[in-house]
Formats: structure tokens, C-alpha cells, sequence
């Protein structure tokens, strides 16, 4: 089952029961298509020095953590993992947080672009591997109060 098992997923899914469904500044909810519902506590990059530095020189990251890259308009993104050592998921999701791509196991260190595509305002950055292993895949929506409530398709009010 590789480094993530069933009770990985399970854990996650008790603790996001336990903790109700509340937008909060350093959090973000992800729904699989298949409705299965995550909570990661994350750091917010919002303008372009955080961007700029991201997850880059850290040896670990909790497996509930991530960090969120927000822009002020949709646009064509492109990521890379120079001076990153851990592997990381990077989700792709537009203005009303509809998740548009997913990039598993980013490779740490290789300086390659990963195109995000166009249209993108906001990317989540998590563990490699735990997107597969959560079924976040294209169709999955994001919930945090960074996305305008008038436009988002699952708002921080919603069940």
C-alpha cells in the first residue's frame, strides 16, 4: 500500500468529522468526486515572494499539512521543486476551486516546469503520493475562505 495505508486515510477522514466543516485562514477542504471530504491545515502564499520560496529547504511535512498558492486572477501557472526535498502533489484548481489537474509525485530538487495550465487561481501543495492515495483527481472541489463565496461551487456555509 506504499507509505500512505488505510489507516492514514481513515485517520483523516475521523479527524475531519471531529472537526465540522469551518473555512478558516489556515485550512482548506478538498471532496473527492467519489464525496469523500479532507481538511488541510495550510500555509497561505499570496503574494510573490512567499510564492517565490514556497516549500522549498524543508525536510518534512505533517501529512494533514500544505500549502496554498493564491493569485489574484486565473492564470497559466507553472511550478518546479528547485530547492524542494520532499516529492509534493501539486492540485490545480480555478476561481470557484473546481479542481482542474492534479501532478503527483512532484520530484524533489528537478528544476523541470510542471504546467499547471491556464485559468488556474489557486494550488494546493501536499505530500507526494497522498492525492492518489485521498482519490483527489480532477472534478474534486476546494473549499477556503481565499475563494470568493459569490463564486465558488462549494461554499464555506455548505454542509
Amino acid at each position: 500500500m506504499g507509505k500512505f495505508g488505510p489507516a492514514l486515510v481513515l485517520g483523516l477522514s475521523l479527524w475531519v468529522q471531529a472537526v465540522g466543516a469551518v473555512c478558516a485562514p489556515d485550512s482548506v477542504e478538498l471532496r473527492s468526486v467519489s464525496g469523500e471530504v479532507m481538511r488541510f491545515s495550510v500555509e497561505l502564499a499570496d503574494d510573490e515572494a512567499e510564492r517565490a520560496v514556497g516549500l522549498m529547504n524543508r525536510d518534512r511535512m505533517a501529512t494533514s499539512s500544505g500549502m496554498l498558492f493564491a493569485y489574484s486572477a486565473p492564470q497559466h501557472v507553472y511550478f518546479w521543486m528547485k530547492n524542494t526535498r520532499i516529492p509534493l502533489d501539486m492540485i490545480f484548481a480555478d476561481a470557484a476551486g473546481r479542481v482542474v489537474q492534479v501532478h503527483s509525485n512532484a520530484v524533489p530538487m528537478d528544476e523541470s516546469q510542471i504546467d499547471g495550465g491556464q485559468g488556474v487561481t489557486f494550488v494546493l501543495e501536499i505530500n507526494g503520493g497522498l492525492a492518489a492515495r485521498l482519490g483527489l483527481t480532477k472534478g474534486a472541489v476546494m473549499r477556503t475562505d481565499a475563494i470568493d463565496q459569490s463564486a465558488a461551487v462549494w461554499t464555506c456555509d455548505a454542509p
